[in-house]
């Protein structure tokens, strides 16, 4: 029986804190594939997103920024997962490369890791730390502010 009178209280938190992340193999606009496995032990910021979304557009500034600071860690991953694109691979690859998205762009076929992170919007960002274990989310756009912050809450579960 559900009382609440929240009807954002579900959005405010994901069945995957502090839960093991799913497994996820992926392909790349590059045609290569990035894998969790690939990625364990490390943090990984997970960023489910697309061309036509307006808070997806809104967000890119902060994603930017906190890469530019952040992509010669070797303790973190980024992965930027294009969920329900109008466009081709081929279009996406050139938007991304248009927009400056230098961090890991992955394909959903068939929205497989969209239903396993059971996302119910975008852009919606995981945070997996280094243990596989989900440590934050986000559903809507994220600042840089936000990012680092689940990043460093990653970190400290070292």
């Amino acid at each position: 029986l559900n009382v609440g009178t929240d009807p954002l209280a579900a959005s405010k938190t994901s069945r995957l804190l502090e839960k093991a992340a799913p497994a996820f193999d992926l392909p790349l606009l590059d045609g290569g594939s990035v894998s969790s496995d690939d990625l364990a032990g490390k943090t990984v910021i997970v960023n489910f997103w697309n061309e036509w979304c307006e808070p997806c557009l809104a967000e890119l500034p902060a994603l930017k920024d906190f890469w530019t600071a952040h992509q010669g860690d070797s303790d973190l991953a980024m992965v930027g997962i294009a969920h329900a694109s109008y466009l081709s691979d081929k279009k996406l690859a050139q938007y991304a490369q248009e927009e400056g998205l230098d961090w890991t762009i992955a394909l959903d076929p068939k929205s497989k890791a969209a239903l396993e992170f059971g996302i119910r919007g975008q852009p919606e960002t995981f945070v997996i730390s280094p243990s596989g274990e989900v440590v934050g989310y986000q559903l809507s756009q994220m600042s840089r502010a936000d990012l680092e912050a689940m990043l460093a809450a990653s970190r400290g579960m070292q």
